[in-house]
């Protein structure tokens, strides 16, 4: 949602699609940009059923002007994107599936989601990962969620990193793999500005759903499936 993350999705999309087609060629994208304070206050202030009406809107939008799927580039909105299908007649590429596949592909059983307080403490997320990829989750303790609740909002978000909020992240790791995870997800697209899948110190395997929701994208949009 925020603009900092949406300029990591449309480089992920686009340096794909060069690395298989090779030469000048990117990605042909239609791109819908919320104004996030808008979003961010209807999260903070419970009224989901509101910033789901705007996904819809926005879905519709894109539709009418060529889009053949619809890639919501936030994991925490997807716990109101139920309307989106039905709203634009069109596929919703869900950023959570190819992360899991990944992650099974990988070996890995446990894992440990990095969100918002939203995505690591409501079901729509943590379902989908059990339910459909037969995953087990552990996510961070009340003072580990409300420590990367917060670093998101306040500093991510502005795209503002600092070797502190590192070092916090790294400790809330350290506990969830105390608690068992196996590899850890960073199911917020703007963690992947703080954490990143080289990052030896957080001591477990990372598996970025920002960059893996955009490859998962520019292999759909360069295959026959649609």
């Amino acid at each position: 949602m925020s603009w900092e993350s949406t300029v990591t999705h449309y480089q992920e999309i686009n340096r794909h699609v060069r690395m298989v087609k090779g030469g000048l060629h990117s990605a042909p994208c239609i791109l819908f940009s919320f104004d996030f304070a808008r979003i961010e206050a209807l999260q903070h202030a419970g009224r989901w059923d509101e910033s789901g009406q705007l996904l819809d809107e926005a879905a519709t939008s894109l539709q009418r002007v060529g889009a053949q799927a619809i890639l919501l580039c936030t994991n925490t909105m997807h716990f109101v994107s139920q309307g989106i299908k039905t709203a634009s007649h069109l596929p919703l590429l869900h950023i959570a599936d190819p992360t899991a596949e990944r992650i099974i592909k990988a070996g890995f059983q446990t894992v440990g989601p990095l969100g918002t307080r939203f995505t690591m403490e409501k079901d729509f997320y943590k379902t989908r990962l059990s339910d459909k990829f037969g995953l087990d989750v552990v996510v961070p303790d009340e003072k580990g969620r409300a420590v990367v609740h917060g670093i998101i909002y306040r500093e991510l978000c502005n795209g503002i990193t600092r070797d502190e909020s590192r070092e916090g992240y790294y400790r809330v790791i350290a506990d969830m793999k105390k608690a068992g995870a196996e590899c850890l997800i960073l199911g917020c697209t703007e963690i992947g500005l703080l954490v990143t899948e080289a990052d030896g110190p957080c001591g477990l395997p990372v598996f970025d759903t920002t960059k893996l929701h955009a490859i998962a994208a520019a292999e759909w949009a360069m295959g026959d499936a649609h």
